[in-house]
């Protein structure tokens, strides 16, 4: 070969590699010494910022924690009114005895009556209207309900996926015996009717649980948070399982054996570090569902009791008026749809970023 020929050769593949260096690194060929390596949550989180659909997610989702539990207390104070406080004789058409609209100012007196002469009235705003017949703010129990929709999911979500990993994690690992008896266990769960129990539950004991609320939580939330992670840990305890089987024969566990650690320091030195990527992407998965069931299951009236505020019991009493204030259907209804879409969308960003080669 000529050596014009062959240099031109040269010439082409150095430029060839030169372009695919800038593209990859965003420095020519003659800076590469600046590069650096990059670690493995550098280079999650590098993924997951080109996904802006996802950035979009999270961003709402901070927003929606804000609201919730720093937006509401600041609404009431600012309102004058609490999201239980009831308004039956002023916070209704006078005429046709429905409740009121957006944006409406009346002048109330002291619960919620009519004024009268001789009693200090004071002026009300209801920034999207009344509720029902009891004439209680839709703006402020909406921004209650997503404090009481968020705890149920989160807590839930929690607990079960507390459950799901300490029992994935045993029988992955130690299987045999131990895995036969947690994979009955996990097929019993998963065939257990949760409605039917939750049903039951409600009409025996709930009344006396919801009470118990630790001083901080609504009625009910707690006994949801309970109920809820007991029987929806089996699809993480699968997952965590079927992660633990392909690591456990890995070289660093048995080198882990052959110094001397005990299962338990394996399990929770050497092999759940590995498993920080599923864990957070199926948590953000299971509490956009958490955030559906607890919807469904107030909007039963097996969930959340009132005049505790949640996005299900909102939703029940709207269709009484779906012809006259459809709008009391609107709100909880795109709240329900907002977070659970932003959860998703949050869990399928955080999957692709932590799993590059599942990306579609």
């Amino acid at each position: 070969m000529p050596t014009s020929e062959r240099d031109r050769e040269v010439l082409g593949a150095q430029a060839g590699l030169a372009s695919a260096v800038a593209v990859e690194t965003g420095s020519e060929l003659g800076e590469i010494e600046q590069v650096r390596a990059r670690g493995y949550w550098e280079q999650v989180w590098r993924r997951f910022r080109r996904d802006k659909v996802a950035i979009g997610g999270g961003i709402f989702i901070v927003l929606l924690f804000l609201i919730a539990f720093a937006g509401a207390p600041l609404a009431k104070d600012w309102l004058g009114h609490g999201p239980n406080d009831v308004y039956p004789g002023t916070a209704l058409d006078p005429q046709t005895q429905l409740p009121v609209g957006p944006w409406a100012h009346f002048r109330s007196g002291p619960g919620g009556l009519p004024c009268v002469s001789g009693i200090p009235c004071k002026s009300q705003l209801f920034i999207l209207g009344a509720d029902s017949q009891l004439g209680r703010d839709e703006f402020l129990r909406l921004l209650y309900g997503a404090q009481t929709s968020l705890e149920v999911a989160i807590g839930a979500t929690v607990l079960s996926m507390f459950l799901g990993v300490l029992l994935g994690a045993i029988a992955g690992y130690f299987g045999g015996v131990i895995d036969a008896l947690i994979s009955r266990l996990t097929e019993i769960v998963m065939a257990f009717p949760i409605l039917l129990f939750i049903v039951a539950l409600a009409s025996t004991v709930g009344p006396r649980l919801n009470d118990f609320t630790l001083g901080i939580f609504g009625k009910g939330v707690l006994t949801l948070v309970f109920v809820i992670g007991l029987f929806a840990w089996y699809y993480p305890a699968r997952i965590i399982r079927a992660q633990i089987l392909s690591l456990r024969e890995k070289e660093f566990v048995e080198a882990a054996r052959m110094v001397g650690a005990s299962d338990w320091r394996i399990i929770r030195s050497h092999l759940l570090p590995h498993l920080v990527a599923p864990i957070i992407v199926y948590s953000s998965l299971i509490i956009a569902q958490n955030v559906l069931l607890e919807a469904g299951l107030s909007f039963l009236g097996i969930g959340i009791p009132l005049p505790t505020a949640s996005w299900g019991n909102l939703l029940s009493s709207a269709p009484d008026y779906y012809l006259t204030q459809p709008w009391l259907m609107l709100w909880p209804g795109f709240a329900v749809l907002l977070a659970t879409l932003a959860f998703n969308l949050l869990g399928d960003g955080l999957r692709d970023a932590f799993d590059p080669r599942g990306a579609h």
